[in-house]
C-alpha cells in the first residue's frame, strides 16, 4: 500500500495547503498555472512543505509529461533517455529532486535542453540555490522559496490524515506532532500512519511510544528548548567541552534548527570569548555557513567542531562589558554634542564652522563628547 502522505498528496492547488505567496490568489504560480504558461523554476525549501506536490501539480496543470529523478541516484543517463523519448510536440517536465546533488558537469549536460525547451525543468532543493546551482543554469530558471508549513497547515493536514485512516486524534496529541513535525507534513504523516496501525485512538502517549524516542519529551516551543541552550552556553563558558558536548547532543538529536543553535554560537564567540581569542569569531561564523549551506545530519560535526573550539578558548568579556556600559550612557543622556575636531567636513561651510578643526591622528586626547570626558569603558 502507498504510504498516507503518497494517498493525501493533493492534485489540485484547490487542495494544497500552505505557500499562499506562490499559490493563493495573484500569486506567481498560480497565475502561471492559470494562464497554462510554465518555465523551468526551482523550488527551494525545507523538507515536507510540498515541492513535489507543487511540480506535479504544474506539470498536469499544462497536460505536461511528468517526469521524475532523484539527483541522488540519477545520472546524465538518465536525462538523456528521457530527452530522446521526449515528444517535440508535447510539453516535458524533469523534475530533479535534490538538484543540489547534481555535480556542475551533470548541471551542464542540462542546460542545452532547458535553453532549448525541450525540458522544461523543475529543480527541488533544500540548499540555496545561490551555492548549489551553477549560473548558467540559475539564469534560466526562477527560484521560487517555499516555506515550512505553518501551525495551522500542519494542523490541517493532520486531520486529513486522521480522517483517511479512520482514527480519532485527541487535542494534546495533535498538538505534539505539529510541534514534533516542525512544518514538515511528510515527517507528521508518517509518524500518525504508523501509530494509527498500533493504536485505535492517537493521544500523546502513543505517538511517543510509536517513536520509541525518549529525546521527544524535548519542546522547542517550551522550557526544554530554553533549559537546553542555557546550559550549553553554560557549559562553553565554564570551559567544560564534554558537557558542551552533551547538552548539543541532546539538541541535535531532537532536531533542534541548527541555525538557531550556530547564531547562539556567534554571539558567545564575542561575548564571552571576545579579545581572549579573536579567531573564536572566525570559527563560529565558518560554523554558522557550513551549517547553512549543509543542514542535517552532516552539520552536527560542524557544530561539535565549533563547540569544542569555543569551549576550550579562553574567556574574556571585557569589550561586551564595555559595550554595554557605553549603551547605558546612550540611553541615560541621548545624543551628547560630538566634539567639533572628530566630525566630517566634507563642505567649505562645515570647515569654516570649524568642523575637523585640528584633527590629528592618534591623538590622545578624548574624543568623548564634553561630559563624558575621561570615561573608561573598556577596564
Amino acid at each position: 500500500m502507498q504510504p498516507l502522505a503518497d494517498r493525501l498528496r493533493p492534485t489540485s492547488l484547490a487542495a494544497y495547503i500552505g505557500q499562499e505567496h506562490l499559490v493563493g490568489e495573484h500569486a506567481p504560480i498560480r497565475r502561471m498555472v492559470e494562464e497554462g504558461d510554465i518555465h523551468s523554476m526551482i523550488l527551494w525549501g525545507p523538507p515536507g512543505c510540498g515541492k513535489t506536490t507543487l511540480a506535479r501539480i504544474i506539470a498536469s496543470s499544462v497536460g505536461a509529461d511528468f517526469h521524475y529523478l532523484s539527483a541522488v541516484s540519477a545520472k546524465k543517463e538518465d536525462v538523456k533517455t528521457i530527452v530522446e523519448h521526449a515528444d517535440p510536440t508535447h510539453r516535458t517536465v524533469l523534475f530533479l529532486d535534490e538538484i543540489h546533488r547534481f555535480n556542475k558537469a551533470q548541471q551542464d549536460f542540462l542546460l542545452p535542453y532547458v535553453e532549448s525547451g525541450v525540458l522544461t525543468l523543475i529543480g527541488a532543493t533544500t540548499e540555496n540555490p545561490s551555492f548549489e546551482v551553477i549560473g548558467p543554469l540559475q539564469s534560466r530558471c526562477h527560484v521560487y522559496v517555499l516555506k515550512g508549513l505553518s501551525e495551522e497547515h500542519l494542523g490541517k493536514v493532520i486531520d486529513e490524515g486522521a480522517a483517511a485512516v479512520k482514527v480519532k486524534i485527541d487535542k494534546a496529541a495533535r498538538e505534539f506532532l505539529v510541534t514534533y513535525a516542525s512544518g514538515d507534513a511528510r515527517k507528521a504523516l508518517n509518524v500518525l500512519e504508523a501509530t494509527a496501525g498500533l493504536y485505535k485512538k492517537i493521544t500523546k502517549d502513543a505517538l511517543v511510544a510509536t517513536l520509541q524516542s525518549p529525546y521527544l519529551r524535548y519542546d522547542q516551543a517550551g522550557d526544554e528548548h530554553y533549559d537546553t541552550i542555557s546550559a550549553f552556553i553554560k557549559s562553553m563558558r565554564a570551559s567544560q567541552p564534554d558537557a558542551a558536548l552533551y547538552y548539543l547532543a541532546r539538541m541535535v538529536a531532537a532536531g533542534e534548527d541548527p541555525v538557531f543553535i550556530a547564531r547562539r554560537m556567534v554571539i558567545f564567540a564575542s561575548e564571552d570569548i571576545g579579545l581572549a581569542q579573536p579567531t573564536a569569531l572566525v570559527v563560529a561564523n565558518a560554523v554558522f555557513r557550513a551549517v547553512e549551506t549543509i543542514g542535517y545530519p552532516e552539520c552536527q560535526e560542524n557544530l561539535a567542531h565549533g563547540a569544542v573550539y569555543l569551549a576550550l578558548a579562553k574567556k574574556d568579556r571585557s569589550a561586551y562589558d564595555a559595550f554595554m556600559t557605553a549603551l547605558e550612557d546612550v540611553k541615560k543622556y541621548g545624543n551628547l554634542e560630538i566634539p567639533l575636531h572628530i566630525r566630517n567636513a566634507p563642505t567649505r561651510l562645515m570647515k569654516n564652522l570649524g568642523y575637523g578643526k585640528g584633527y590629528k591622528k592618534y591623538d590622545e586626547t578624548s574624543y568623548l563628547p564634553e561630559k563624558l570626558k575621561g570615561k573608561r569603558y573598556l577596564k
